[in-house]
């Protein structure tokens, strides 16, 4: 018998460990060159590792839920008598079944042209049990009996959260996928059928559960009076970011109310318009174009401070952080060379960001090289905040909800949009005055967003 070790691989700057999330194999599993193994996460992101090796897996070394640090044994094979073919080294596999080519790739990305191959388990004999056909596999309502659900490792954790059995789910997702919202609703389905039915005056409030560092946490009344919640994942990772920022960071805060009322009016008028038909517009759409803006009128705002070389360093690109709110907590990615984007190819951007964001699918080289951040409060009926830095970065915008509220306009109180904006910048290279004149220019953008595009499209790059 010859043996492989697969130690776990760096999947995205540096980092040092990851978390198991979903183990896709078990011991006696025969697997084939990049056949996808296990989900860890690691900086905020759920990463797929495919399988290095052709062979049967003899050892996991981790449980769910164990943390790995980067080159210690993740699984071990039994590649039989010669050395298995390495996912890194250019080689033909062929399949028994279909004499296909495939194409082994980098740890960590998937799989060149093919679909995921499902494990086949070993009986007691010792005979294979094949895998179900392809048809079955691509029709959820058809699922075999212990065929593996198609769901995202949040999905899996949510639905156990809730007891929610996911192989009797069908997916309504792309490709039938499992989502969130198919958890929830049977949830809800399981609720409302475990309730007997009386009047409307005597029933009971729904009690609601609430989310919490990224997880389900039961009801005041339910839950136990003291609970532990292990830190790992997201949680981990926010935890040691903000730690790092408020004590290495000297950070102010500038902050200003704007009459957003043009910002509206023209969200309005765009939103019917057939170049934007299929485009979600909101005012972030706005904000994110003000912000690149301002980076391009004061570039010292897209800055950093290098500490160890001791160093500025200003940047005339713009990696726009947006920070989402998703099931797995806070993540912040980033849409890259943002300032090169019109008003349709940000919201488009901004769309497909939110998504994968929500979708835990968001790599980690979509959360590195942020310049600068932008962080939304307003969805959740608040006004204003004071957002910390992300490590690494400058400055860090904070928006508040656009609501109606009383204005003075040539010297009459009328009703008016009107949001707040707030400013977090590294004291360190970026003073008072230079903050300023940023958060000014972005209102100004808000106040009257029309001209502020025709004034940007007119320049030359």
């Amino acid at each position: 018998m010859s043996t492989e070790v697969f130690l776990l691989p760096d999947v995205g700057e540096g980092l040092i460990e990851a978390e198991i999330v979903t183990w896709k194999v078990a011991v006696g599993d025969v697997v084939t060159l990049n056949q996808p193994l296990v989900d860890v996460e690691t900086a905020k992101a759920v990463v797929e590792l495919p399988s290095p090796f052709a062979g049967v897996v003899t050892t996991l070394h981790a449980e769910v839920g164990d943390t790995v640090a980067v080159d210690e044994p993740l699984v071990s094979f039994d590649v039989g008598g010669e050395r298995a073919p390495h996912a890194n080294e250019k080689q033909v596999v062929h399949d028994v079944a279909d004499e296909q080519r495939r194409e082994p790739v980098l740890i960590g990305y998937g799989v060149a042209h093919e679909e995921p191959v499902k494990p086949r388990r070993r009986r007691r004999g010792g005979d294979l049990v094949p895998s179900p056909p392809p048809a079955a596999q691509e029709r959820p309502t058809d699922r075999l009996v212990g065929a593996p659900v198609r769901t995202t490792p949040p999905v899996r954790l949510l639905a156990k959260q809730l007891g929610v059995e996911l192989a009797t789910l069908s997916g309504t997702g792309r490709e039938g996928i499992v989502t969130r919202e198919d958890v929830e609703r049977a949830r809800d389905r399981r609720t409302s059928s475990a309730t007997p039915s009386a009047p409307a005056a005597t029933s009971a409030p729904t009690r609601a559960t609430s989310r919490f560092v990224g997880r389900e946490i039961a009801p005041w009344s339910e839950g136990p009076r003291e609970e532990r919640i292990a830190v790992k994942g997201v949680l981990k990772s926010m935890a040691e970011a903000m730690v790092e920022s408020t004590t290495h960071q000297p950070q102010a805060s500038v902050w200003t109310r704007v009459d957003a009322t043009k910002t509206v009016d023209l969200l309005n008028a765009l939103k019917g318009h057939p170049n934007f038909a299929g485009v979600r517009l909101s005012a972030l759409t706005i904000v994110a174009l003000a912000v690149c803006d301002a980076a391009r009128h004061f570039p010292g705002i897209n800055s950093s401070f290098d500490a160890p070389n001791n160093e500025v360093v200003l940047r005339r690109y713009v990696n726009l952080g947006i920070a989402a709110d998703t099931p797995r907590g806070l993540v912040v990615p980033n849409i890259k060379d943002a300032d090169q984007l019109d008003l349709a190819a940000m919201a488009r951007q901004l769309t497909a960001l939110v998504e994968k964001a929500r979708d835990a699918t968001t790599s980690p080289a979509e959360m590195a090289a942020t310049t600068i951040t932008i962080t939304n409060v307003g969805p959740f009926g608040v006004d204003g905040a004071m957002a910390i830095l992300p490590p690494g970065t400058g400055a860090i915008v904070c928006v508040g909800q656009v609501a109606k509220a009383p204005w003075i306009v040539d010297d009459v109180v009328v009703a008016r949009h009107v949001v707040e904006i707030s400013m977090t910048f590294d004291h360190r290279q970026i003073d008072g005055a230079l903050a300023s004149r940023v958060l000014a220019h972005i209102g100004r953008f808000l106040e009257d967003p029309a001209t502020a595009l025709l004034a940007r499209s007119s320049v030359a790059r």
